[in-house]
């Protein structure tokens, strides 16, 4: 797999298969189409000025610039390669971010050591931009472990599976960053659906009372599972700030230039005392919302091409490229890294243990249960059956 296609992999469905999405063939608003987006490179990979956020992004050096491609990159070949291993059985579940990378990457960068990120199961490339080694990420998802790394040491939470939750977590520990003095800020991911939860309401309410150094990141991706963004709210979503007191900002999540801008600015409001910042980054989940999801039932191809023509990766080439900042052996030497990356993950993947089929029954309650010890006695015979066919 070259540099070129790893960044320009597109997700296909199997020969013959035809969309059931109920005549859903009107592309939904794409990036440059919208005058309250936030961009700074276009689709074609052209600088545009803006006034208000050009300064947070005025001293990005070409090699940094290369940096964030080489990031985009790299999370994308390790998606595609737990992707592949969850097809293959040897993980149980996998969320993708396939499109979402400029909005993680950007995002991600502009986080300083000392900030704490409250992340959903989407944010692969965020870990990557915490230190998180992307093997550590699929102990979870294998079901050997429960996180795989020490969230203190990265100042990266576990992943958090129950929907919106973690906005709590992240409003709570924002309050107490506060309360200590602290000049960090706190940044919380989660996802369109997840802004229709009462906790994510919540925590606007109490970070905007208490001034909390806290921002919200949302990544619109334009699909909670099946339900498209339009059946949840009647408001761009980064309007539900102004109600709660504090401001809200829609970037364009395809452009990583604009994201790292944005998210800098926000994050300098936070350190400064000025509370919290609702930051839409407003982007396309290109493949399944999981790998046990059929995303061909319910969208188009006519909206998921018009996203894909917008691809975050291939836009930020274009810039590399036509402003030469870089060459040819940059991408043959990150074609090589990222083929490495692809095998050191398969390889990691293979050498962990068989999940622990019994683990499931421990600590459901402190002092046990007997609903729980026949359910266990039922699935070890159930298991040993397995044995006995295997001997006859």
């Amino acid at each position: 797999m070259t540099v070129e296609s790893t960044a320009a992999r597109k997700p296909r469905r199997s020969a013959g298969t035809k969309s059931t999405a109920g005549k859903r063939t009107t592309a939904r608003n794409a990036p440059g189409t919208d005058p309250e987006l936030v961009q700074l490179l276009t689709p074609e990979g052209k600088r545009v000025k803006n006034a208000a956020y050009d300064k947070y992004v005025a001293g990005v050096t070409p090699e940094e610039l290369r940096g964030l491609y080489r990031d985009m990159v790299l999370t994308r070949r390790f998606d595609a390669e737990a992707t592949s291993l969850q097809r293959q059985g040897e993980l149980g579940l996998w969320a993708s971010l396939l499109g979402q990378e400029a909005a993680q990457i950007g995002s991600g960068r502009a986080l300083r050591d000392d900030d704490y990120v409250f992340p959903t199961y989407r944010e692969h490339g965020v870990a990557w931009c915490r230190g998180v080694d992307p093997t550590n990420l699929l102990g979870m998802f294998r079901g050997v472990n429960n996180g795989g790394w020490d969230p203190n040491g990265n100042n990266f939470h576990l992943y958090t599976i129950v929907i919106g939750s973690q906005t709590l977590h992240a409003t709570g520990y924002a309050m107490g960053v506060a309360k200590d003095g602290a000049d960090s800020a706190v940044l919380a991911y989660f996802g369109d659906g997840a802004s229709s939860q009462g906790d994510v309401a919540e925590s606007f309410n109490f970070s905007a009372v208490y001034n909390a150094p806290v921002v919200f990141f949302c990544q619109n991706n334009q699909w909670a599972i099946s339900e498209p963004t339009e059946k949840q709210t009647r408001v761009p979503l980064y309007q539900r700030a102004q109600g709660f007191g504090f401001p809200g900002v829609r970037v364009d999540g395809n452009d990583v230039l604009a994201c790292l801008a944005v998210t800098r600015w926000a994050l300098e409001r936070a350190r400064n005392g000025e509370g919290p910042t609702l930051v839409e980054a407003y982007t396309y989940r290109m493949g399944a919302h999981t790998t046990s999801d059929d995303p061909t039932r319910y969208r188009g191809d006519e909206e998921r091409l018009a996203w894909e023509a917008k691809d975050p990766i291939l836009r930020l080439r274009r810039h590399l490229e036509t402003s030469n900042h870089t060459d040819e052996g940059f991408f043959a030497e990150l074609e090589a890294e990222s083929e490495a990356l692809g095998r050191r993950v398969r390889e990691a993947v293979r050498a962990m243990p068989d999940p622990d089929h019994f683990a499931i029954f421990e600590n459901v309650y402190a002092d046990g249960h007997a609903l729980v010890d026949e359910e266990r006695a039922q699935f070890a015979a159930y298991q040993a059956s397995f044995a006995d066919e295997g001997g006859n």
